[in-house]
């Protein structure tokens, strides 16, 4: 059998986000888990994110000969927090609420872009 990390990386080699959710209590998790964080049942099914969602908080990270780089968390639509990047935007722009989509790239790294107005 599959461990959950492993399944969650088949997902992002197909570009899908994949998640969470307990059938005995219906709530969603992720980082995908064996059991339930919240009552520790093993009854999980596996389901797939619009990859939609709103930046939570975000952090700026200035290194020597590097370009500035952001670490945010995302608000992701289907209930979960992820820790990601957003990524082609400049520093000086506003990203704390804001709605962005998740893009999975051939690195199978997830990263969100801004979503247009």
């Amino acid at each position: 059998m599959d461990s959950p990390h492993h399944r969650y990386l088949s997902g992002l080699q197909q570009r899908e986000l994949r998640y969470q959710r307990c059938s005995a209590c219906a709530r969603t998790q992720f980082y995908p888990r064996t059991l339930c964080r919240h009552c520790g049942s093993a009854e999980l099914d596996w389901l797939t994110s619009s990859g939609d969602g709103v930046v939570y908080s975000v952090t700026w990270l200035y290194a020597k000969d590097t370009p500035p780089s952001n670490i945010a968390l995302i608000d992701v639509a289907e209930g979960f927090r992820m820790m990601s990047t957003v990524t082609g935007v400049p520093t000086d722009v506003p990203l704390i609420g804001r709605a962005v989509r998740a893009a999975i790239a051939d690195d199978a790294v997830v990263r969100f872009e801004l979503v247009a107005p």
